[in-house]
C-alpha cells in the first residue's frame, strides 16, 4: 500500500503540472517577460505568505500541524528584503493583491484557523514546491535580469537553513506519512492538496492577463 505522501503526490499531480506549464509561468521562465512580471508574482507570493506564516505561530503546538511548523522553511522576511530591492524601500504602500490571490490567502487562513490538516496541504503544496521546483525560478531570474546569485530580489528560492534539502524534504514525507488523521481525514487532506493548486494556477491565471504576451 502508498504512503500517504505518496498518494497526496500522485493524487494531485495532474494539478501541480497545469500550475507549472501556465501561459504566465512559461512565459515568465522562458525569458519573454520582464522583472515587472517577476516583481508582481513575487508581491502575491507575499501576500499567500503572509496568511501562511501569520498561522504558523498559532498552529505551533496544535497536535496535527505543529510539527509542520519548521522556523528554516519561513519565507517572509526574504520574501520582503526582495520586495524592497524590487520595488524600493516604501514597497509596502504600493503592493496590491489580485482577486485569485485573495482568494487563496483567505482559504488558508480559513483552514487555518478551523481545519489545521487542511492547513497542511497548502504547507506542503508551497514549500516543497518552492524549495523543489522554485530553483529553477531563481536560476532563471538570476541570469535573466541580473540578480547578484542568492542575493535580493531571490532570496525567496534561498533556503539558508536548510543544508541538504533531500533530506529535509525526505523527512517532511515522513511526517506526512505519521499524520494524526483517519482515512477519511486523508482523503480531505489530498483533495485541499489539489485545490491548493487550482487557487495558485488561478494566480497565473491573473498573471498571465495582466502580462498577455502570449495573446
Amino acid at each position: 500500500m502508498d504512503s500517504f505522501s505518496t498518494l497526496i503526490r500522485t493524487a494531485s499531480h495532474e494539478q501541480h503540472v497545469e500550475a507549472e506549464t501556465s501561459t504566465f509561468m512559461s512565459d515568465l521562465l522562458g525569458g519573454r517577460l520582464g522583472v515587472d512580471a517577476y516583481a508582481r508574482y513575487t508581491e502575491q507570493l507575499w501576500f499567500v505568505y503572509e496568511a501562511l506564516e501569520d498561522a504558523a505561530a498559532r498552529l505551533a503546538s496544535d497536535p496535527v500541524a505543529g510539527p509542520f511548523v519548521r522556523p528554516e522553511l519561513l519565507r517572509l522576511p526574504s520574501l520582503e528584503r526582495d520586495l524592497a530591492h524590487l520595488r524600493g524601500a516604501d514597497w509596502r504602500a504600493g503592493v496590491t493583491a489580485l482577486p485569485a490571490t485573495e482568494e487563496y490567502a483567505a482559504r488558508i487562513r480559513e483552514c487555518a484557523d478551523q481545519w489545521p490538516a487542511g492547513y497542511i496541504a497548502h504547507h506542503y503544496t508551497r514549500y516543497l514546491g518552492d524549495l523543489s521546483g522554485g530553483q529553477i525560478i531563481r536560476d532563471k531570474a538570476e541570469r535573466t535580469w541580473g540578480f547578484t546569485k542568492k542575493g535580493d530580489g531571490v532570496r525567496f528560492y534561498v533556503f539558508d537553513g536548510i543544508g541538504n534539502p533531500a533530506a529535509f524534504k525526505r523527512e517532511y514525507r515522513e511526517l506526512l506519512d505519521g499524520i494524526r488523521a483517519d482515512d477519511l481525514e486523508k482523503q480531505r487532506v489530498i483533495a485541499e492538496c489539489k485545490r491548493a493548486f487550482a487557487l495558485n494556477t488561478g494566480v497565473f491565471r491573473a498573471l498571465g492577463e495582466e502580462f498577455p504576451l502570449s495573446a
